[in-house]
């Protein structure tokens, strides 16, 4: 290995040499991270060569606690990060979007200080069309270090994580993380089998020239958001002067990598599609640790109505909206969120992209 070169065990070493008093915990649980991260990775690369490809159960397909459809490398991920990572003695519990409560660590385990969360594959509809998919996790400090973690215990707002991070399997494998000191980049180097730093203090501008949203749900969104995307659409001929690109990969860690290396926004917001759900992503394990990056490397990340990491958890598997990205354009939604429940809104619905026959409306 060249020198100057970073690994991720240095790193975390590195770290740990800033706070008297550091007992080494924290360090162990990234290291147990980025091996499940590893095995993870080996698998998604491999797919259809080792039968990782399709739904878990085969026809008659299984489904989490989520009510989706579970992959077969839903299945093996969840399976690997709690093995991986239930043995080092760092954690009283963890927490998954494929499990329906606390996930309770064998009785010969030591009980250590953090809790973990995560969504262990992220993007795992796109699998079987060889797109990029990746983990999402947060760390938060157990409140009864040493015991068996309770659901309350993880009900903690995103504002006390201590660490966040996403793992990227596309034609690299990366690992981006922050302890709340700027966003760190790694890369896999296969020929080691080590993360090597390769994008220090990653940084989002604060303007940009591309959002990502799913316009097949228009028709749903609410008329802040509708409003933000009409400006977009109309480019150099409408009331921005400058030309949008859209984009949308459906898978969050892929958007939040682009966002944070080229700057853009993302939208997945409160909408009218099914009125029982308040937003579409996890704040536990999506929202949260998505948020915390963001704003180390410099961005906004909201619900359009309140600041995603200051929200309060009711439930485990809590849903919200998340719009993040580029500081000055999600500053821009909030604040028509704001005007329109002021009842300051233009009215959106006049403008030829939203009316009858238009590029958004099929009625």
């Amino acid at each position: 290995m060249p020198q100057g070169r970073i690994t991720l065990t240095r790193y975390t070493i590195e770290e740990e040499h800033k706070h008297p008093g550091a007992s080494g915990e924290f360090s162990g649980l990234l290291n147990s991270l980025a091996t499940a991260i590893k095995i993870i990775s080996n698998q998604v690369n491999k797919g259809a060569l080792v039968g990782a490809l399709g739904n878990a159960g085969g026809d008659g397909a299984s489904v989490n606690v989520q009510g989706e459809v579970q992959k077969k490398l839903d299945v093996m991920s969840n399976d690997v990060m709690l093995h991986e990572n239930q043995w080092n003695g760092h954690l009283s519990g963890m927490a998954s979007e494929e499990m329906e409560g606390v996930y309770v660590l064998p009785a010969h385990c030591k009980r250590g200080k953090y809790l973990l969360v995560f969504d262990p594959l992220d993007g795992s509809s796109n699998i079987d069309v060889n797109l990029t998919v990746g983990t999402i996790f947060s760390i938060l400090r157990a409140p009864n270090p040493g015991k068996d973690a309770s659901l309350d215990d993880f009900l903690q707002p995103g504002t006390k994580q201590v660490c966040a991070g996403l793992a990227l399997y596309g034609p690299s494998t990366m690992l981006v993380l922050t302890t709340g000191d700027g966003v760190d980049g790694f890369t896999l180097d296969r020929d080691i089998g080590a993360f090597i730093l390769t994008h220090p203090q990653m940084r989002i501008p604060a303007e940009t020239h591309e959002f990502a949203i799913n316009s097949s749900n228009a028709r749903f969104w609410e008329a802040p958001v509708q409003r933000y995307v009409e400006e977009c659409l109309a480019g150099k001929t409408g009331s921005r002067d400058k030309d949008f690109n859209m984009r949308w990969v459906a898978s969050l860690v892929a958007e939040t990598f682009r966002i944070l290396t080229r700057g853009g926004i993302f939208m997945y917001p409160k909408d009218s599609k099914d009125a029982a759900k308040s937003g579409r992503l996890r704040l536990m394990y999506e929202a949260n640790p998505i948020s915390f990056m963001i704003e180390q490397a410099g961005g906004l990340s909201t619900t359009g109505r309140e600041r995603v990491m200051e929200m309060s958890p009711t439930e485990l598997h809590q849903r919200v909206p998340l719009i993040f990205g580029s500081k000055r354009e999600v500053e821009r939604v909030i604040r028509y969120h704001q005007e329109y429940a002021d009842g300051k809104e233009p009215d959106t619905f006049n403008s030829p992209l939203f009316a009858t026959r238009s590029l958004f409306r099929t009625q």
